[in-house]
């Protein structure tokens, strides 16, 4: 999982569950925009906007796209905000800063040297995570540093380095070997040769470890991280540091041509992209970075092949399946549980609902995915696919239908399969759990609360702008009509508060912090 997480997006997945407060945050995703966004130390920014239960706010703002906490980021623009020469030249100066100390060039310069050193002159310090030539060594003597790194820890550097593990801003969660070794052996099983691991670090150092061990094995891969570590263990045809929720290559056109050619090699055949981001992430940059990739990867097909889909791993917990297949209609979820070596809960063997609740979300139909029996799954005849033992066949639906690996049960009033722990509410007219609030707001639309749309497609947003502008045009104008009236007595007042709201601009955790 790739490091940078927990924007609020999390909160979208849930259901009725998702509007636990009465104001929240969306990204405001532009097809073409007026101007480039702002940049950050992690590339251009996004646009985000406040909007509330009834009604939006239209003054929208930039913040980091990979960051929440501004004690890591503390990016923050309204979008209307224009900047002096001066504040825009020390951005420039902080941006240059917060770059990895090396360049890709030099990282590559260095891992040649290394691999060239004895085995009793290879050293990594665990500190500062950085494999230390000759000249290193005495910056770092009071260091905690590990000796005698041989090739094997070379080619496992997920192991070597510490994962990245604060909530707020880094959860770096790696795949189990288990979990990897079932990926590579289906995507072997399917075919594929070349594989795009973005945000899967373990996934990728495992498909190149076969690939030296394996003559047979045939399979390249190439990674797109966030992580600029992994750097210092690659060559450039193999790794790009990357930012997947604004598709940024901090390494400029010379990474983006590396993924480029990568994609596009024998025609596009033979490809697929493997990504697992981070839980907390939102769907909806996501998808457009990934649709990106894929636009990418169609510059190389034939007119004849247009309507060819690149092949797609998305590996995200099950409960954001309805936004994840609202961008990707074509995908379906598979009953696979994907497991975490350093997770406390995403572990292979837990039952109920300790299970883990990691799916892999795909456009390969699922009956060309064998899933392995003696792990718990089984093969349904009815639905031509494999699903786990406990998801039994609902003959009213037509469907294997649990998400979570539990047997779901059926409700005749909803017309669906519900989670076990879940009753008919009479007065919400729904399931839902037995202590659940009837009183919170319902699913669908801030602007006139329609539970069959959201948002951002309701048919009234132009109308409430319009409302909206109104009513603060009227609210200005009687703040000026009543000034004039006390011009001699309140200017100073006036002046004074003014600079007072240009001092205590909003934090980007405040106006985030969706309940």
């Amino acid at each position: 999982m790739a490091a940078l997480r927990d924007w609020p997006g999390a909160v979208e997945a849930g259901g009725s569950a998702s509007r636990q407060g009465s104001s929240g945050v969306e990204v405001a995703l532009r097809s073409e925009p007026a101007r480039p966004a702002p940049l950050c130390p992690h590339g251009p920014t996004l646009l985000f906007v406040k909007v509330s239960q009834g009604k939006e706010e239209t003054r929208r703002f930039y913040a980091c796209s990979a960051c929440r906490d501004r004690k890591d980021c503390n990016f923050f623009q309204w979008e209307d905000e224009k900047l002096s020469g001066a504040r825009l030249a020390a951005r420039e100066a902080l941006n240059r800063r917060c770059q990895p100390p090396l360049s890709r060039m030099q990282c590559v310069e260095r891992y040649l040297k290394f691999i060239e050193l004895p085995l009793s002159q290879r050293k990594f310090c665990q500190r500062c995570q950085q494999l230390l030539l000759p000249d290193d060594w005495d910056k770092h003597h009071e260091h905690q540093v590990v000796g005698d790194i041989s090739i094997t820890q070379l080619k496992r550097p997920s192991q070597l380095l510490y994962p990245l593990e604060n909530k707020k801003t880094n959860a770096q969660y790696l795949f189990a070997d288990r979990s990897c070794q079932f990926l590579i052996e289906l995507l072997s099983t399917l075919g594929f040769r070349r594989v795009l691991c973005v945000g899967t670090p373990r996934l990728h150092e495992l498909i190149r470890l076969k690939a030296s061990d394996d003559k047979k094995s045939n399979i390249k891969s190439l990674l797109l991280d966030i992580d600029f570590r992994y750097s210092q263990f690659y060559m450039e045809d193999s790794f790009c540091h990357y930012n997947m929720f604004n598709h940024h290559f901090f390494d400029g056109k010379v990474a983006l041509e590396v993924c480029r050619t990568f994609l596009q090699e024998d025609k596009g055949e033979g490809v697929i992209m493997v990504t697992d981001p981070p839980f907390g992430g939102l769907v909806e940059p996501l998808a457009v970075t990934f649709k990106k990739l894929i636009a990418m990867w169609k510059e190389g097909q034939s007119q004849d092949n247009s309507h060819k889909e690149l092949p797609i791993f998305w590996i995200f917990p099950y409960f954001f399946e309805s936004r994840i297949c609202q961008f990707f209609p074509s995908f379906c979820m598979l009953d696979y549980q994907v497991d975490y070596d350093n997770h406390a809960l995403y572990k292979h063997g837990k039952t109920g609902r300790k299970q883990s609740p990691v799916r892999i979300f795909t456009n390969i139909p699922p009956n060309k995915i064998i899933l392995p029996v003696e792990e718990g799954y089984r093969f349904c005849p009815l639905c031509q696919r494999y699903v786990s033992l406990e998801n039994q066949h609902c003959a009213h639906c037509n469907s294997c239908t649990s998400k979570d690996g539990r047997k779901w049960n059926h409700c005749f009033l909803c017309k669906k399969c519900v989670k076990p722990s879940w009753i008919h509410c009479s007065i919400c007219n729904h399931c839902a759990l037995p202590d659940h609030s009837c009183k919170g707001p319902k699913d669908g639309c801030f602007i006139c609360g329609e539970l069959d749309h959201k948002r951002g497609t309701c048919p009234h947003i132009s109308t409430s702008k319009k409302v909206n502008k109104a009513v603060r045009k009227q609210t200005k104008k009687s703040s000026e009509m009543k000034t004039e009236t006390t011009e001699g007595q309140s200017m100073n007042r006036t002046s004074v508060t003014g600079k007072m709201q240009r001092r205590e601009s909003p934090s980007v955790s405040s106006l985030l912090n969706v309940q």
